[in-house]
């Protein structure tokens, strides 16, 4: 059995990622994810395919795609799932994460590449079971079976949705930030950016989504009584230990002047798993 240190190794290395199907519990809105059993690895080897397009081609019609369906206020689902050719142009753009390569790449590359990746195959997902309620129908049992399955093509590996944030994106980059660029195409989750990521800007493209959830959307953090009560986002509850200095502690660092009491009493919203669908 490889280690977790043996497995980062060789994802930089050669790309063959090591995804791990949990044998955990059903996942709920109240659940936090569930630690990686070592028992269910699944190795998954690196592809021979190549994308005939040149390397980055995709990305720009990802862009594209996103800047014509995507809002703040969620995503065009029904337009987008009526135009034939615009859901052939993601077809593409998943063809091309499914089998890229991420030699060379340096580490933002790397996660932009990853964050792209989750989101693209999310509304590819959706678009194909449109008109749906949420992921998995939006039910508690197909939801679970939604995120675990292991339907995901990426970089020539098979993964799953859980797995490519559980078991690559999270313990890899230890980056909190992602929590607010990761789309789960649902009401409650962070709004899906509107432009594709990319290496040279991810820092920044980074910071200003995490400003915009926690400090201008409500589903991020709503507080009473002068910010000694926050009502804060169950992320904050499912990964708890990505924020090790605390909820009051991370949202501060986005506040500027405005603080929030370093006592101020924290509590989680429930989570709406409906369809974040724009009309």
């Amino acid at each position: 059995m490889k280690t977790q240190k043996d497995i980062y190794y060789k994802i930089l290395a050669v790309w063959a990622l090591t995804v791990v199907v949990a044998a955990a519990p059903t996942l709920s809105a109240q659940d936090t994810p569930q630690p990686v059993n070592a028992t269910d690895e699944l190795a998954i080897r690196k592809s021979d395919a190549t994308v005939e397009t040149k390397p980055e081609n995709w990305v720009d019609h990802y862009d594209a795609l996103l800047q014509k369906y995507v809002s703040s206020k969620g995503v065009k689902y029904a337009a987008w799932h009526q135009h034939k050719a615009d859901l052939a142009k993601l077809n593409s753009v998943i063809e091309a994460i499914s089998t890229a390569s991420l030699k060379g790449k340096t580490k933002d590359e790397k996660l932009a590449f990853l964050l792209n990746a989750y989101n693209a195959w999310m509304l590819h997902r959706m678009l194909a079971a449109y008109p749906t309620k949420g992921p998995g129908g939006g039910g508690l049992f197909g939801r679970n079976k939604f995120f675990k399955s292991n339907e995901l093509k990426v970089g020539g590996a098979t993964t799953s949705f859980y797995g490519l944030e559980n078991s690559i994106i999270r313990p890899k980059f230890k980056e909190p930030r992602i929590h607010f660029a990761l789309n789960c195409a649902s009401k409650s989750c962070p709004p899906l950016h509107t432009s594709a990521f990319r290496g040279e800007t991810l820092d920044a493209t980074l910071d200003q989504l995490a400003k915009a959830f926690l400090i201008d959307n409500p589903n991020g953090v709503r507080s009473t009584n002068g910010g000694k009560k926050l009502k804060v986002s169950r992320i904050f509850d499912w990964y708890e230990d990505d924020f090790p200095g605390g909820v009051v502690a991370y949202l501060n660092k986005f506040r500027g002047k405005v603080r929030f009491p370093d006592k101020a009493k924290v509590s989680f919203q429930d989570y709406d798993w409906s369809l974040n669908e724009a009309r």
